[in-house]
Order: structure tokens, then sequence, then C-alpha cells
């Protein structure tokens, strides 16, 4: 702990050194008979008017009605000025955080105890719908920069004293709040306090997104993620209500939700809204379309170049005089395409929403006709990258997408070296490493393996909501009923 001069004049020149004379930095010393008051504040981070209209008038008001006692001026200002958050710090230390986060400290001669108000400008955008997230049906809000928004967002769905958030300040240099949001009678409070020990052992410069702070929770290296990102409040108190721990992070808008597994990727916040009949179709398209857009390269280059046994007659003369004139193996004209395509994806995630579609359009389109007519691949190879990109299109977060672009690279490079028994190899391998994945003590394919039966109800099918008793198992055993129970508060 740095200690405060009592001199108000040696505060502020202290600090105007301390910040190398910052063109935003504003410091005012208001002089009441022999004793001095100093204001300091951020102009780039505090409303001015607001320390115009509040501090600056409150302390000419207060000051005035103060005997020239040291105490008396401290005291009445602490108490008089109006002023929704007031914090008293005898650290000089803080002052940077304080004074960046838009706060405004005010020191008074003879006191070594500063006075901190609350003078932040909003610099944050307002409540909007989910850019990342489309929402066909359900609440239209998503999460913000403001760190105070975002958990006004789930306090305001679930109104229940057992909602608790833990704060963590996050970076040396930045001192990022993370916040640690969950069901104090629900969720498991080892994981809690696992978590919070671990974001507290971060000793990095800065944390600026939560995807940095996700590197540090997970103990695993994979393509896959083991945490859900999103930012949509609803899809967070879901996840809060089953028991599973949120992570809000200062300045950004997305929020991590864990223990996360392998079927929350298959799943949506409409899953909830909609006919249970309806939404079980949708998950079991969504794992036929997983399975298509993993397998469907590597299949089709393993029976036309090691195992053409296994392909009808019919079919095979029909791939045979497809591929007429093809300079290229199978197995680099599926590579060719699919980087062609994975290079397309890109360039339409980074270019301007204006100008992606019509380079999708112009890539799918005149590149692959014109490749064909050229001779350099087959009709039946740009069939099946189509529609294995096609079926990709159906997960949206960019982490699982990722995931299944690597493990198709690598089901089609072992299908080239080894046909079906590389593939077969390749896919085993996929599911071990998927089953050693966990994060805080919960697998990644949880509650297909281990198997879960009574979870199954929410898994791939979505059973009617009024059917649904208690929350997954899998997640934590506490307080498991949630409808029709004794056991919940």
């Amino acid at each position: 702990m740095v200690k405060i001069d009592k001199q108000a004049e040696n505060v502020l020149n202290k600090i105007k050194e301390l910040y190398g004379q910052s063109q935003d930095l504003n410091t005012r010393l208001i002089k009441n008979g022999k004793t001095n008051i100093g204001v300091m504040f951020m102009e780039s981070s505090s409303s001015t008017q607001t320390v115009s209209d509040f501090i600056i008038k409150g302390i000419d008001y207060v000051s005035k009605d103060s005997s020239k006692l040291f105490d008396n001026i401290y005291n009445n200002l602490k108490n008089n000025i109006f002023n929704s958050q007031v914090i008293t710090t005898k650290d000089f230390a803080e002052f940077s955080y304080f004074l960046s986060a838009g706060f405004t400290i005010i020191v008074v001669d003879g006191h070594d105890e500063a006075i901190v108000m609350e003078t932040r400008a909003d610099l944050d955008r307002g409540v909007a719908e989910s850019s990342s997230e489309p929402i066909l049906r359900g609440p239209k809000d998503s999460f913000t920069e403001s760190h105070s928004k975002n958990l006004g967002l789930i306090r305001k769905r679930i109104k229940d004293n057992n909602l608790w958030f833990d704060e963590v300040k996050v970076g040396r240099r930045t001192k990022t709040r993370v916040s640690i949001a969950y069901l104090s009678d629900v969720a498991d409070t080892n994981s809690v306090d696992d978590i919070k020990k671990r974001l507290q052992a971060i000793n990095v410069d800065g944390i600026l997104d939560s995807g940095n702070i996700r590197e540090y929770l997970t103990t695993h290296g994979s393509s896959f993620p083991q945490m859900l990102s999103t930012e949509r409040p609803d899809l967070v108190c879901q996840a809060l209500l089953k028991g599973k721990i949120v992570i809000l992070v200062e300045n950004t808008p997305y929020a991590l939700i864990l223990p996360s597994v392998f079927t929350d990727f298959i799943h949506t916040p409409e899953d909830q809204y909609q006919l249970p009949f309806n939404m079980s179709f949708t998950r079991i398209i969504k794992v036929l379309s997983l399975i298509i857009t993993l397998f469907t390269p590597a299949i089709y280059i393993a029976i036309t170049t090691f195992d053409q046994t296994v392909v009808p007659d019919k079919l095979l003369i029909s791939l045979a005089v497809q591929r007429e004139g093809v300079p290229f193996p199978t197995a680099f004209e599926i590579i060719l395409l699919m980087t062609i395509f994975e290079i397309l994806r890109e360039s339409d995630i980074r270019l301007p929403a204006n100008m992606g579609a019509s380079m999708s359009i112009v890539g799918a389109l005149v590149l692959g006709q014109a490749a064909v007519d050229a001779g350099i691949v087959s009709p039946i190879a740009v069939i099946v990258i189509a529609i294995t990109s096609i079926c990709s299109l159906l997960f949206n977060d960019p982490d699982f997408i990722n995931g299944i672009r690597t493990w198709r690279f690598i089901f089609i490079l072992a299908a080239s070296f080894f046909g079906l028994v590389g593939l077969v190899v390749a896919s085993i391998c996929w599911l071990l490493k998927l089953s050693s994945l966990g994060t805080f003590g919960v697998s990644f394919l949880s509650p297909i393996s281990p198997l879960n039966i009574e979870a199954q109800q929410d898994a791939v099918l979505r059973f009617p909501l009024p059917k649904i008793f208690k929350r997954p198992e899998y997640i934590n055993k506490k307080n498991i009923i949630k409808q029709g129970g004794a056991n919940e508060k």
C-alpha cells in the first residue's frame, strides 16, 4: 500500500507526474480558507457534466458550511455530496484504477484518506439484438460491453437472492473486472472456488476479452471448445438454472458458460421456446449434419481410391466417367476444393456485410463451375464439398466450427493414405480425444458417455418441459429437483 500525502496539492502534482501530463487528466485545486481540496478525474472516462453539476458544486456548497477544521470539511464532503457510490481509500496505488474506471477522487489537506465518487461516462452501446446468434423466437436483447448492464440483464430474469456474483480483477495493467455468476444453492461450490483460484492466479499484463480467460481455465488442449461462449442473456440464465457457472468479463459482450458439454453446441435457446417434437427433429438433423460434414469428403476419397469394392458397379462406373480427364488424384481434388471453401468462408467473415454475400456467390458459382469446365475437378467432387459446406452452416459457434474443420482435414488425410481403415482408426482417435476432455469434473461427452438415462430428456431429444423434473445430475447433484419437488427453495 502506498500512503496518500496529506497535502492535496502534492497529491495532484504526483498524479500529474504519474500520468505524464496526459491531456485527458483533469485536476483542480479548490481553496477553502487555508485548506486545499483537490479534485481529479479523467475526461475520457468520466462525465464532465456530472463532475461539474454534482461534485464541484457540492464541494463549494459543503465547504462554505464547514468550519476550518480539516476533519469537519472532510466528513461533510464524504457525507453530504450527492452520489450513488462513495468509497474511501488510503492507498495511492488504487488511484489509477479509479481514475481509469471513471471515478472522481477528492483529497483534503490534513487527511491521508481520499474520497472516491462514481462519475462514469456512458461509453457503451445500448442493449441491442445479438449480431452473432440469430434470434428466431425469444428475447431480442443481448449483452453489451457494459459490465453493470450485463449483470442487470441477468438480474432482471432471475430474481432470486441465491444468484451471486463474485468479482475478481484480472490483469496487472487492465485490472479487468471478471464476475463469476452462479446460483449458490444449486451450483457446485468447489467448482466456483476452483475457478476463483485460477482467475486470481492469472499473472498477465491485460485481459481484453473473455476468450483470453478461457485459455487459463481449460487444462486439455483440443480443437473443440470446452466452454460455450454466448452474448444471449436468456441462454446464460438457462445455464444458471441448470446449475452451471457463468463468467462475465468487463468490456466484452460474450459470456462463458461452464461446464459445457458436446450436446450444448447442438442446442439453441429457442429449443425451450418451441414445440418439443419439432426441436427434437431439428437436433437429429444437426447430429446428422455433423456426421456428414465431418466424414463425407473422407469417405468419398476412401471409396474412390482404396475401397472400390464397397461401391455398387453402376455408381462406380458413373464416378469413373465423371472423373475422366481430371489430371489430379481424388485426394488432391478434395483438399484443393476444401481449402478454397475455407478461404471463402474466412473472407466472408472478415469482409464488410455488404461485400461478403457477393464474394460467396462469386466463389461458389464462378470458381466451382469454371473449375469443372476446365477439367481441374470433377462435378461429383464439387457436389461432395457443397454438401459438406452446407451441413457445417448449421453450427454458429466459431470455435466449434473450427474444431469440425480441423478433424475433417485429419479424416481426409487418414482416408487419403489408408482408405476406410485409416478413417476408422482416425474416428476412434477422435472419440477417444473427446472422451478424455472434461471441465471441472464433467466429461465433455456427458450425458452420452458416461450414459445418464434421465439426462437424455434434454440431450439430443427434447422432452416436453412439464416432464423434465430434474436438473442434469452430471453437472451437480445438489438441489437437482427443479419442478414439483421439495428441495427447491
